[in-house]
């Protein structure tokens, strides 16, 4: 028997117990109580049955005849190519990644800061912090682009 089979004999058995009856009572303040089980003081509610429309089918698309096929080596060549591709970005992301990252260290080991009205605290400028930020995302950016190089190479044949 196909699961589908057994899907809609489950749905079958399951239908009468989903149905249940609804019950509606309003109290001496007007507030509105909705329950599936009897209310003291309330009204069974008649609902009208859904109607129900199956969903349609996405249309099927079948390659044209005329659509341009690509032989298994041409195809080998064409993957070939773009692994290489793939590889020499991944290689320039490692090498911007290393340089931001020596970037931000050299912004963290010289904070800019300004010493506070009381003469006794500092914190670090404005400036200095757009720096330190703009450095970090550059970080992360670079971060994520070597993670989806690495993922599309894996996902070569």
């Amino acid at each position: 028997m196909k699961p589908y089979h057994l899907f809609v004999i489950f749905c079958l058995i399951q239908w009468p117990s989903a149905y249940a009856e609804i019950y509606k009572r309003i109290d001496s303040n007007g507030h509105v109580t909705y329950s599936s089980e009897p209310l003291k003081g309330g009204k069974k509610i008649e609902l009208k049955q859904l109607q129900t429309v199956p969903g349609a089918k996405p249309p099927q698309r079948a390659t044209p005849e005329n659509f341009p096929k690509v032989d298994a080596q041409t195809q080998k060549g064409r993957d070939a190519t773009r692994r290489i591709i793939l590889q020499d970005e991944l290689a320039s992301e490692e090498k911007l990644l290393a340089s931001t990252r020596d970037h931000l260290k050299d912004i963290e080991s010289k904070p800019e800061t300004q010493t506070a009205p009381d003469g006794i605290s500092t914190r670090p400028t404005p400036q200095y912090a757009e720096k330190l930020k703009a450095a970090q995302t550059a970080v992360v950016l670079h971060e994520q682009n070597i993670k989806a190089l690495k993922t599309e190479i894996s996902n070569l044949k």
